[in-house]
């Protein structure tokens, strides 16, 4: 099976199945974790709700939808902070795509979009308990850095410089 990975509006049903899995997963996660309990389905329905992810449409955003053997399988965004920065967001993959690459991938497509909205850099925040995560983007370069924004759940910040891509004549 193969990876491929492209463009998607950021309110289709794939990206509305899987921005529900992700967000699904990663608050079941918190709750599991901080109070022994899963997320209260009204609660999940007004989080999904106050978060649309309008921010990923262009021009100034990108929503990535990842297949694996052409079924949905993840996604990553990407948003304009400034002229300069962009903010890689939403970054999942359904459980059963994990370990076979496609989390590598994803990033770095996210990377070439953020580069073609014209990024130099890019940010991102998560959890502290998103070990798989924070692993993840250390592994593709990524460092800690100070905070660059307040978010309720963020504990960890990370930064990397996009190398511009030279094209070959």
């Amino acid at each position: 099976m193969t990876w491929t990975i492209g463009p998607e509006p950021y309110d289709s049903p794939v990206a509305a199945a899987l921005w529900r899995a992700y967000y699904t997963e990663v608050s079941d996660r918190y709750y599991l974790l901080r109070e022994g309990r899963t997320t209260d389905p009204d609660e999940l329905e007004r989080e999904i709700a106050a978060d649309s992810g309008a921010d990923l449409a262009p021009p100034r955003g990108r929503l990535l939808v990842a297949r694996y053997g052409g079924e949905p399988a993840g996604t990553a965004g990407v948003r304009l902070l400034d002229d300069g920065s962009a903010e890689l967001t939403r970054v999942f993959l359904r459980e059963g795509t994990r370990g076979r690459g496609g989390a590598t991938l994803l990033v770095r497509a996210a990377e070439d979009a953020a580069r073609a909205l014209g990024a130099s850099r890019m940010v991102l925040d998560t959890r502290g308990d998103l070990v798989e995560a924070r692993a993840l983007y250390a592994r593709l370069g990524y460092t800690e850095t100070e905070a660059y924004k307040e978010a309720p759940y963020a504990e960890h910040w990370f930064v990397k410089e996009l190398a511009l891509t030279v094209g070959r004549g």
